[in-house]
């Protein structure tokens, strides 16, 4: 078992043992006696959410060759967890579905491996590494379906779009994104309705839409060198685990 995935099974492990202090906390209060029986009848209402997530890309190598034999490799072997906090903006369509609109921020870093070898020379290939950080300002927009309510718990799924863009690009390095990304969500979660307020634990799956390598960097005009490892690379995807809890 490789380090990535090692580190997948660990953020499910770190995401399950997250949710269970919360699911404990609320089964507490799920009793016969409904807590705030007609919260969800209210045509709208706001919230907030905090939570961390860890951010993935995955490269589409061209396979280029060098003159003098040299080709690049990248990947991202490990995963750091980021933050995020966002607004909550929440419309009731009917009694399954709800438009949600949770605009705010994601906190969060990729730690990239470049790896330079020498086909000609069958040398060590030479390693660089390169922390890429990232600010984004996101306005996830998701369709909500809630399942039947028991007593002080309903279960949901959403799906949605989740446009963002990056406030902190930097220039000068092996490889630059762009500052525009578009995602595809799909998420899970539970309603936990307390005594003064909903409070929502949800796993939510990122899929990028778009190749959010760029591809233009006149800023390597004069380090051809590094412009060599952007040419090696087809597009590059990102991709995001979000585990966030709402307070309704």
């Amino acid at each position: 078992m490789d380090f990535k995935k090692r580190n997948i099974i660990f953020l499910l492990i770190a995401i399950a043992a997250a949710t269970l202090p919360v699911a404990a906390v609320a089964q507490r209060f799920n009793d016969k006696i409904q807590n705030r029986p007609y919260a969800d009848l209210r045509r709208w209402h706001l919230g907030f959410s905090i939570g961390i997530h860890t951010q993935d890309v995955s490269f589409t190598h061209n396979g280029l060759t060098t003159d003098d034999g040299h080709n690049w490799y990248m990947e991202q072997p490990s995963f750091s967890p980021g933050f995020c906090v966002n607004g909550l903006f929440d419309l009731r369509l009917n009694a399954w579905f709800n438009l949600r609109i949770s605009p705010g921020m994601y906190f969060g870093n990729r730690d990239i491996t470049i790896l330079d070898v020498n086909t000609a020379e069958s040398e060590t290939p030479i390693r660089y590494r390169q922390n890429i950080k990232s600010a984004y300002v996101v306005a996830p927009i998701d369709l909500k379906f809630s399942g039947q309510r028991f007593r002080n718990c309903k279960p949901y799924l959403t799906g949605g779009v989740m446009p963002a863009f990056d406030v902190s690009r930097k220039r000068g390095d092996y490889l630059r994104f762009k500052a525009t990304d578009i995602y595809l969500t799909i998420g899970l979660g539970f309603d936990f309705y307390l005594p003064f307020f909903k409070l929502n634990p949800e796993v939510k799956f990122c899929f990028g839409l778009t190749d959010m390598l760029d591809h233009k960097r006149t800023d390597l005009a004069d380090d051809p060198s590094k412009f060599q490892i952007t040419e090696s690379l087809s597009k590059a995807r990102s991709n995001l685990v979000v585990l966030t809890f709402y307070f309704e």
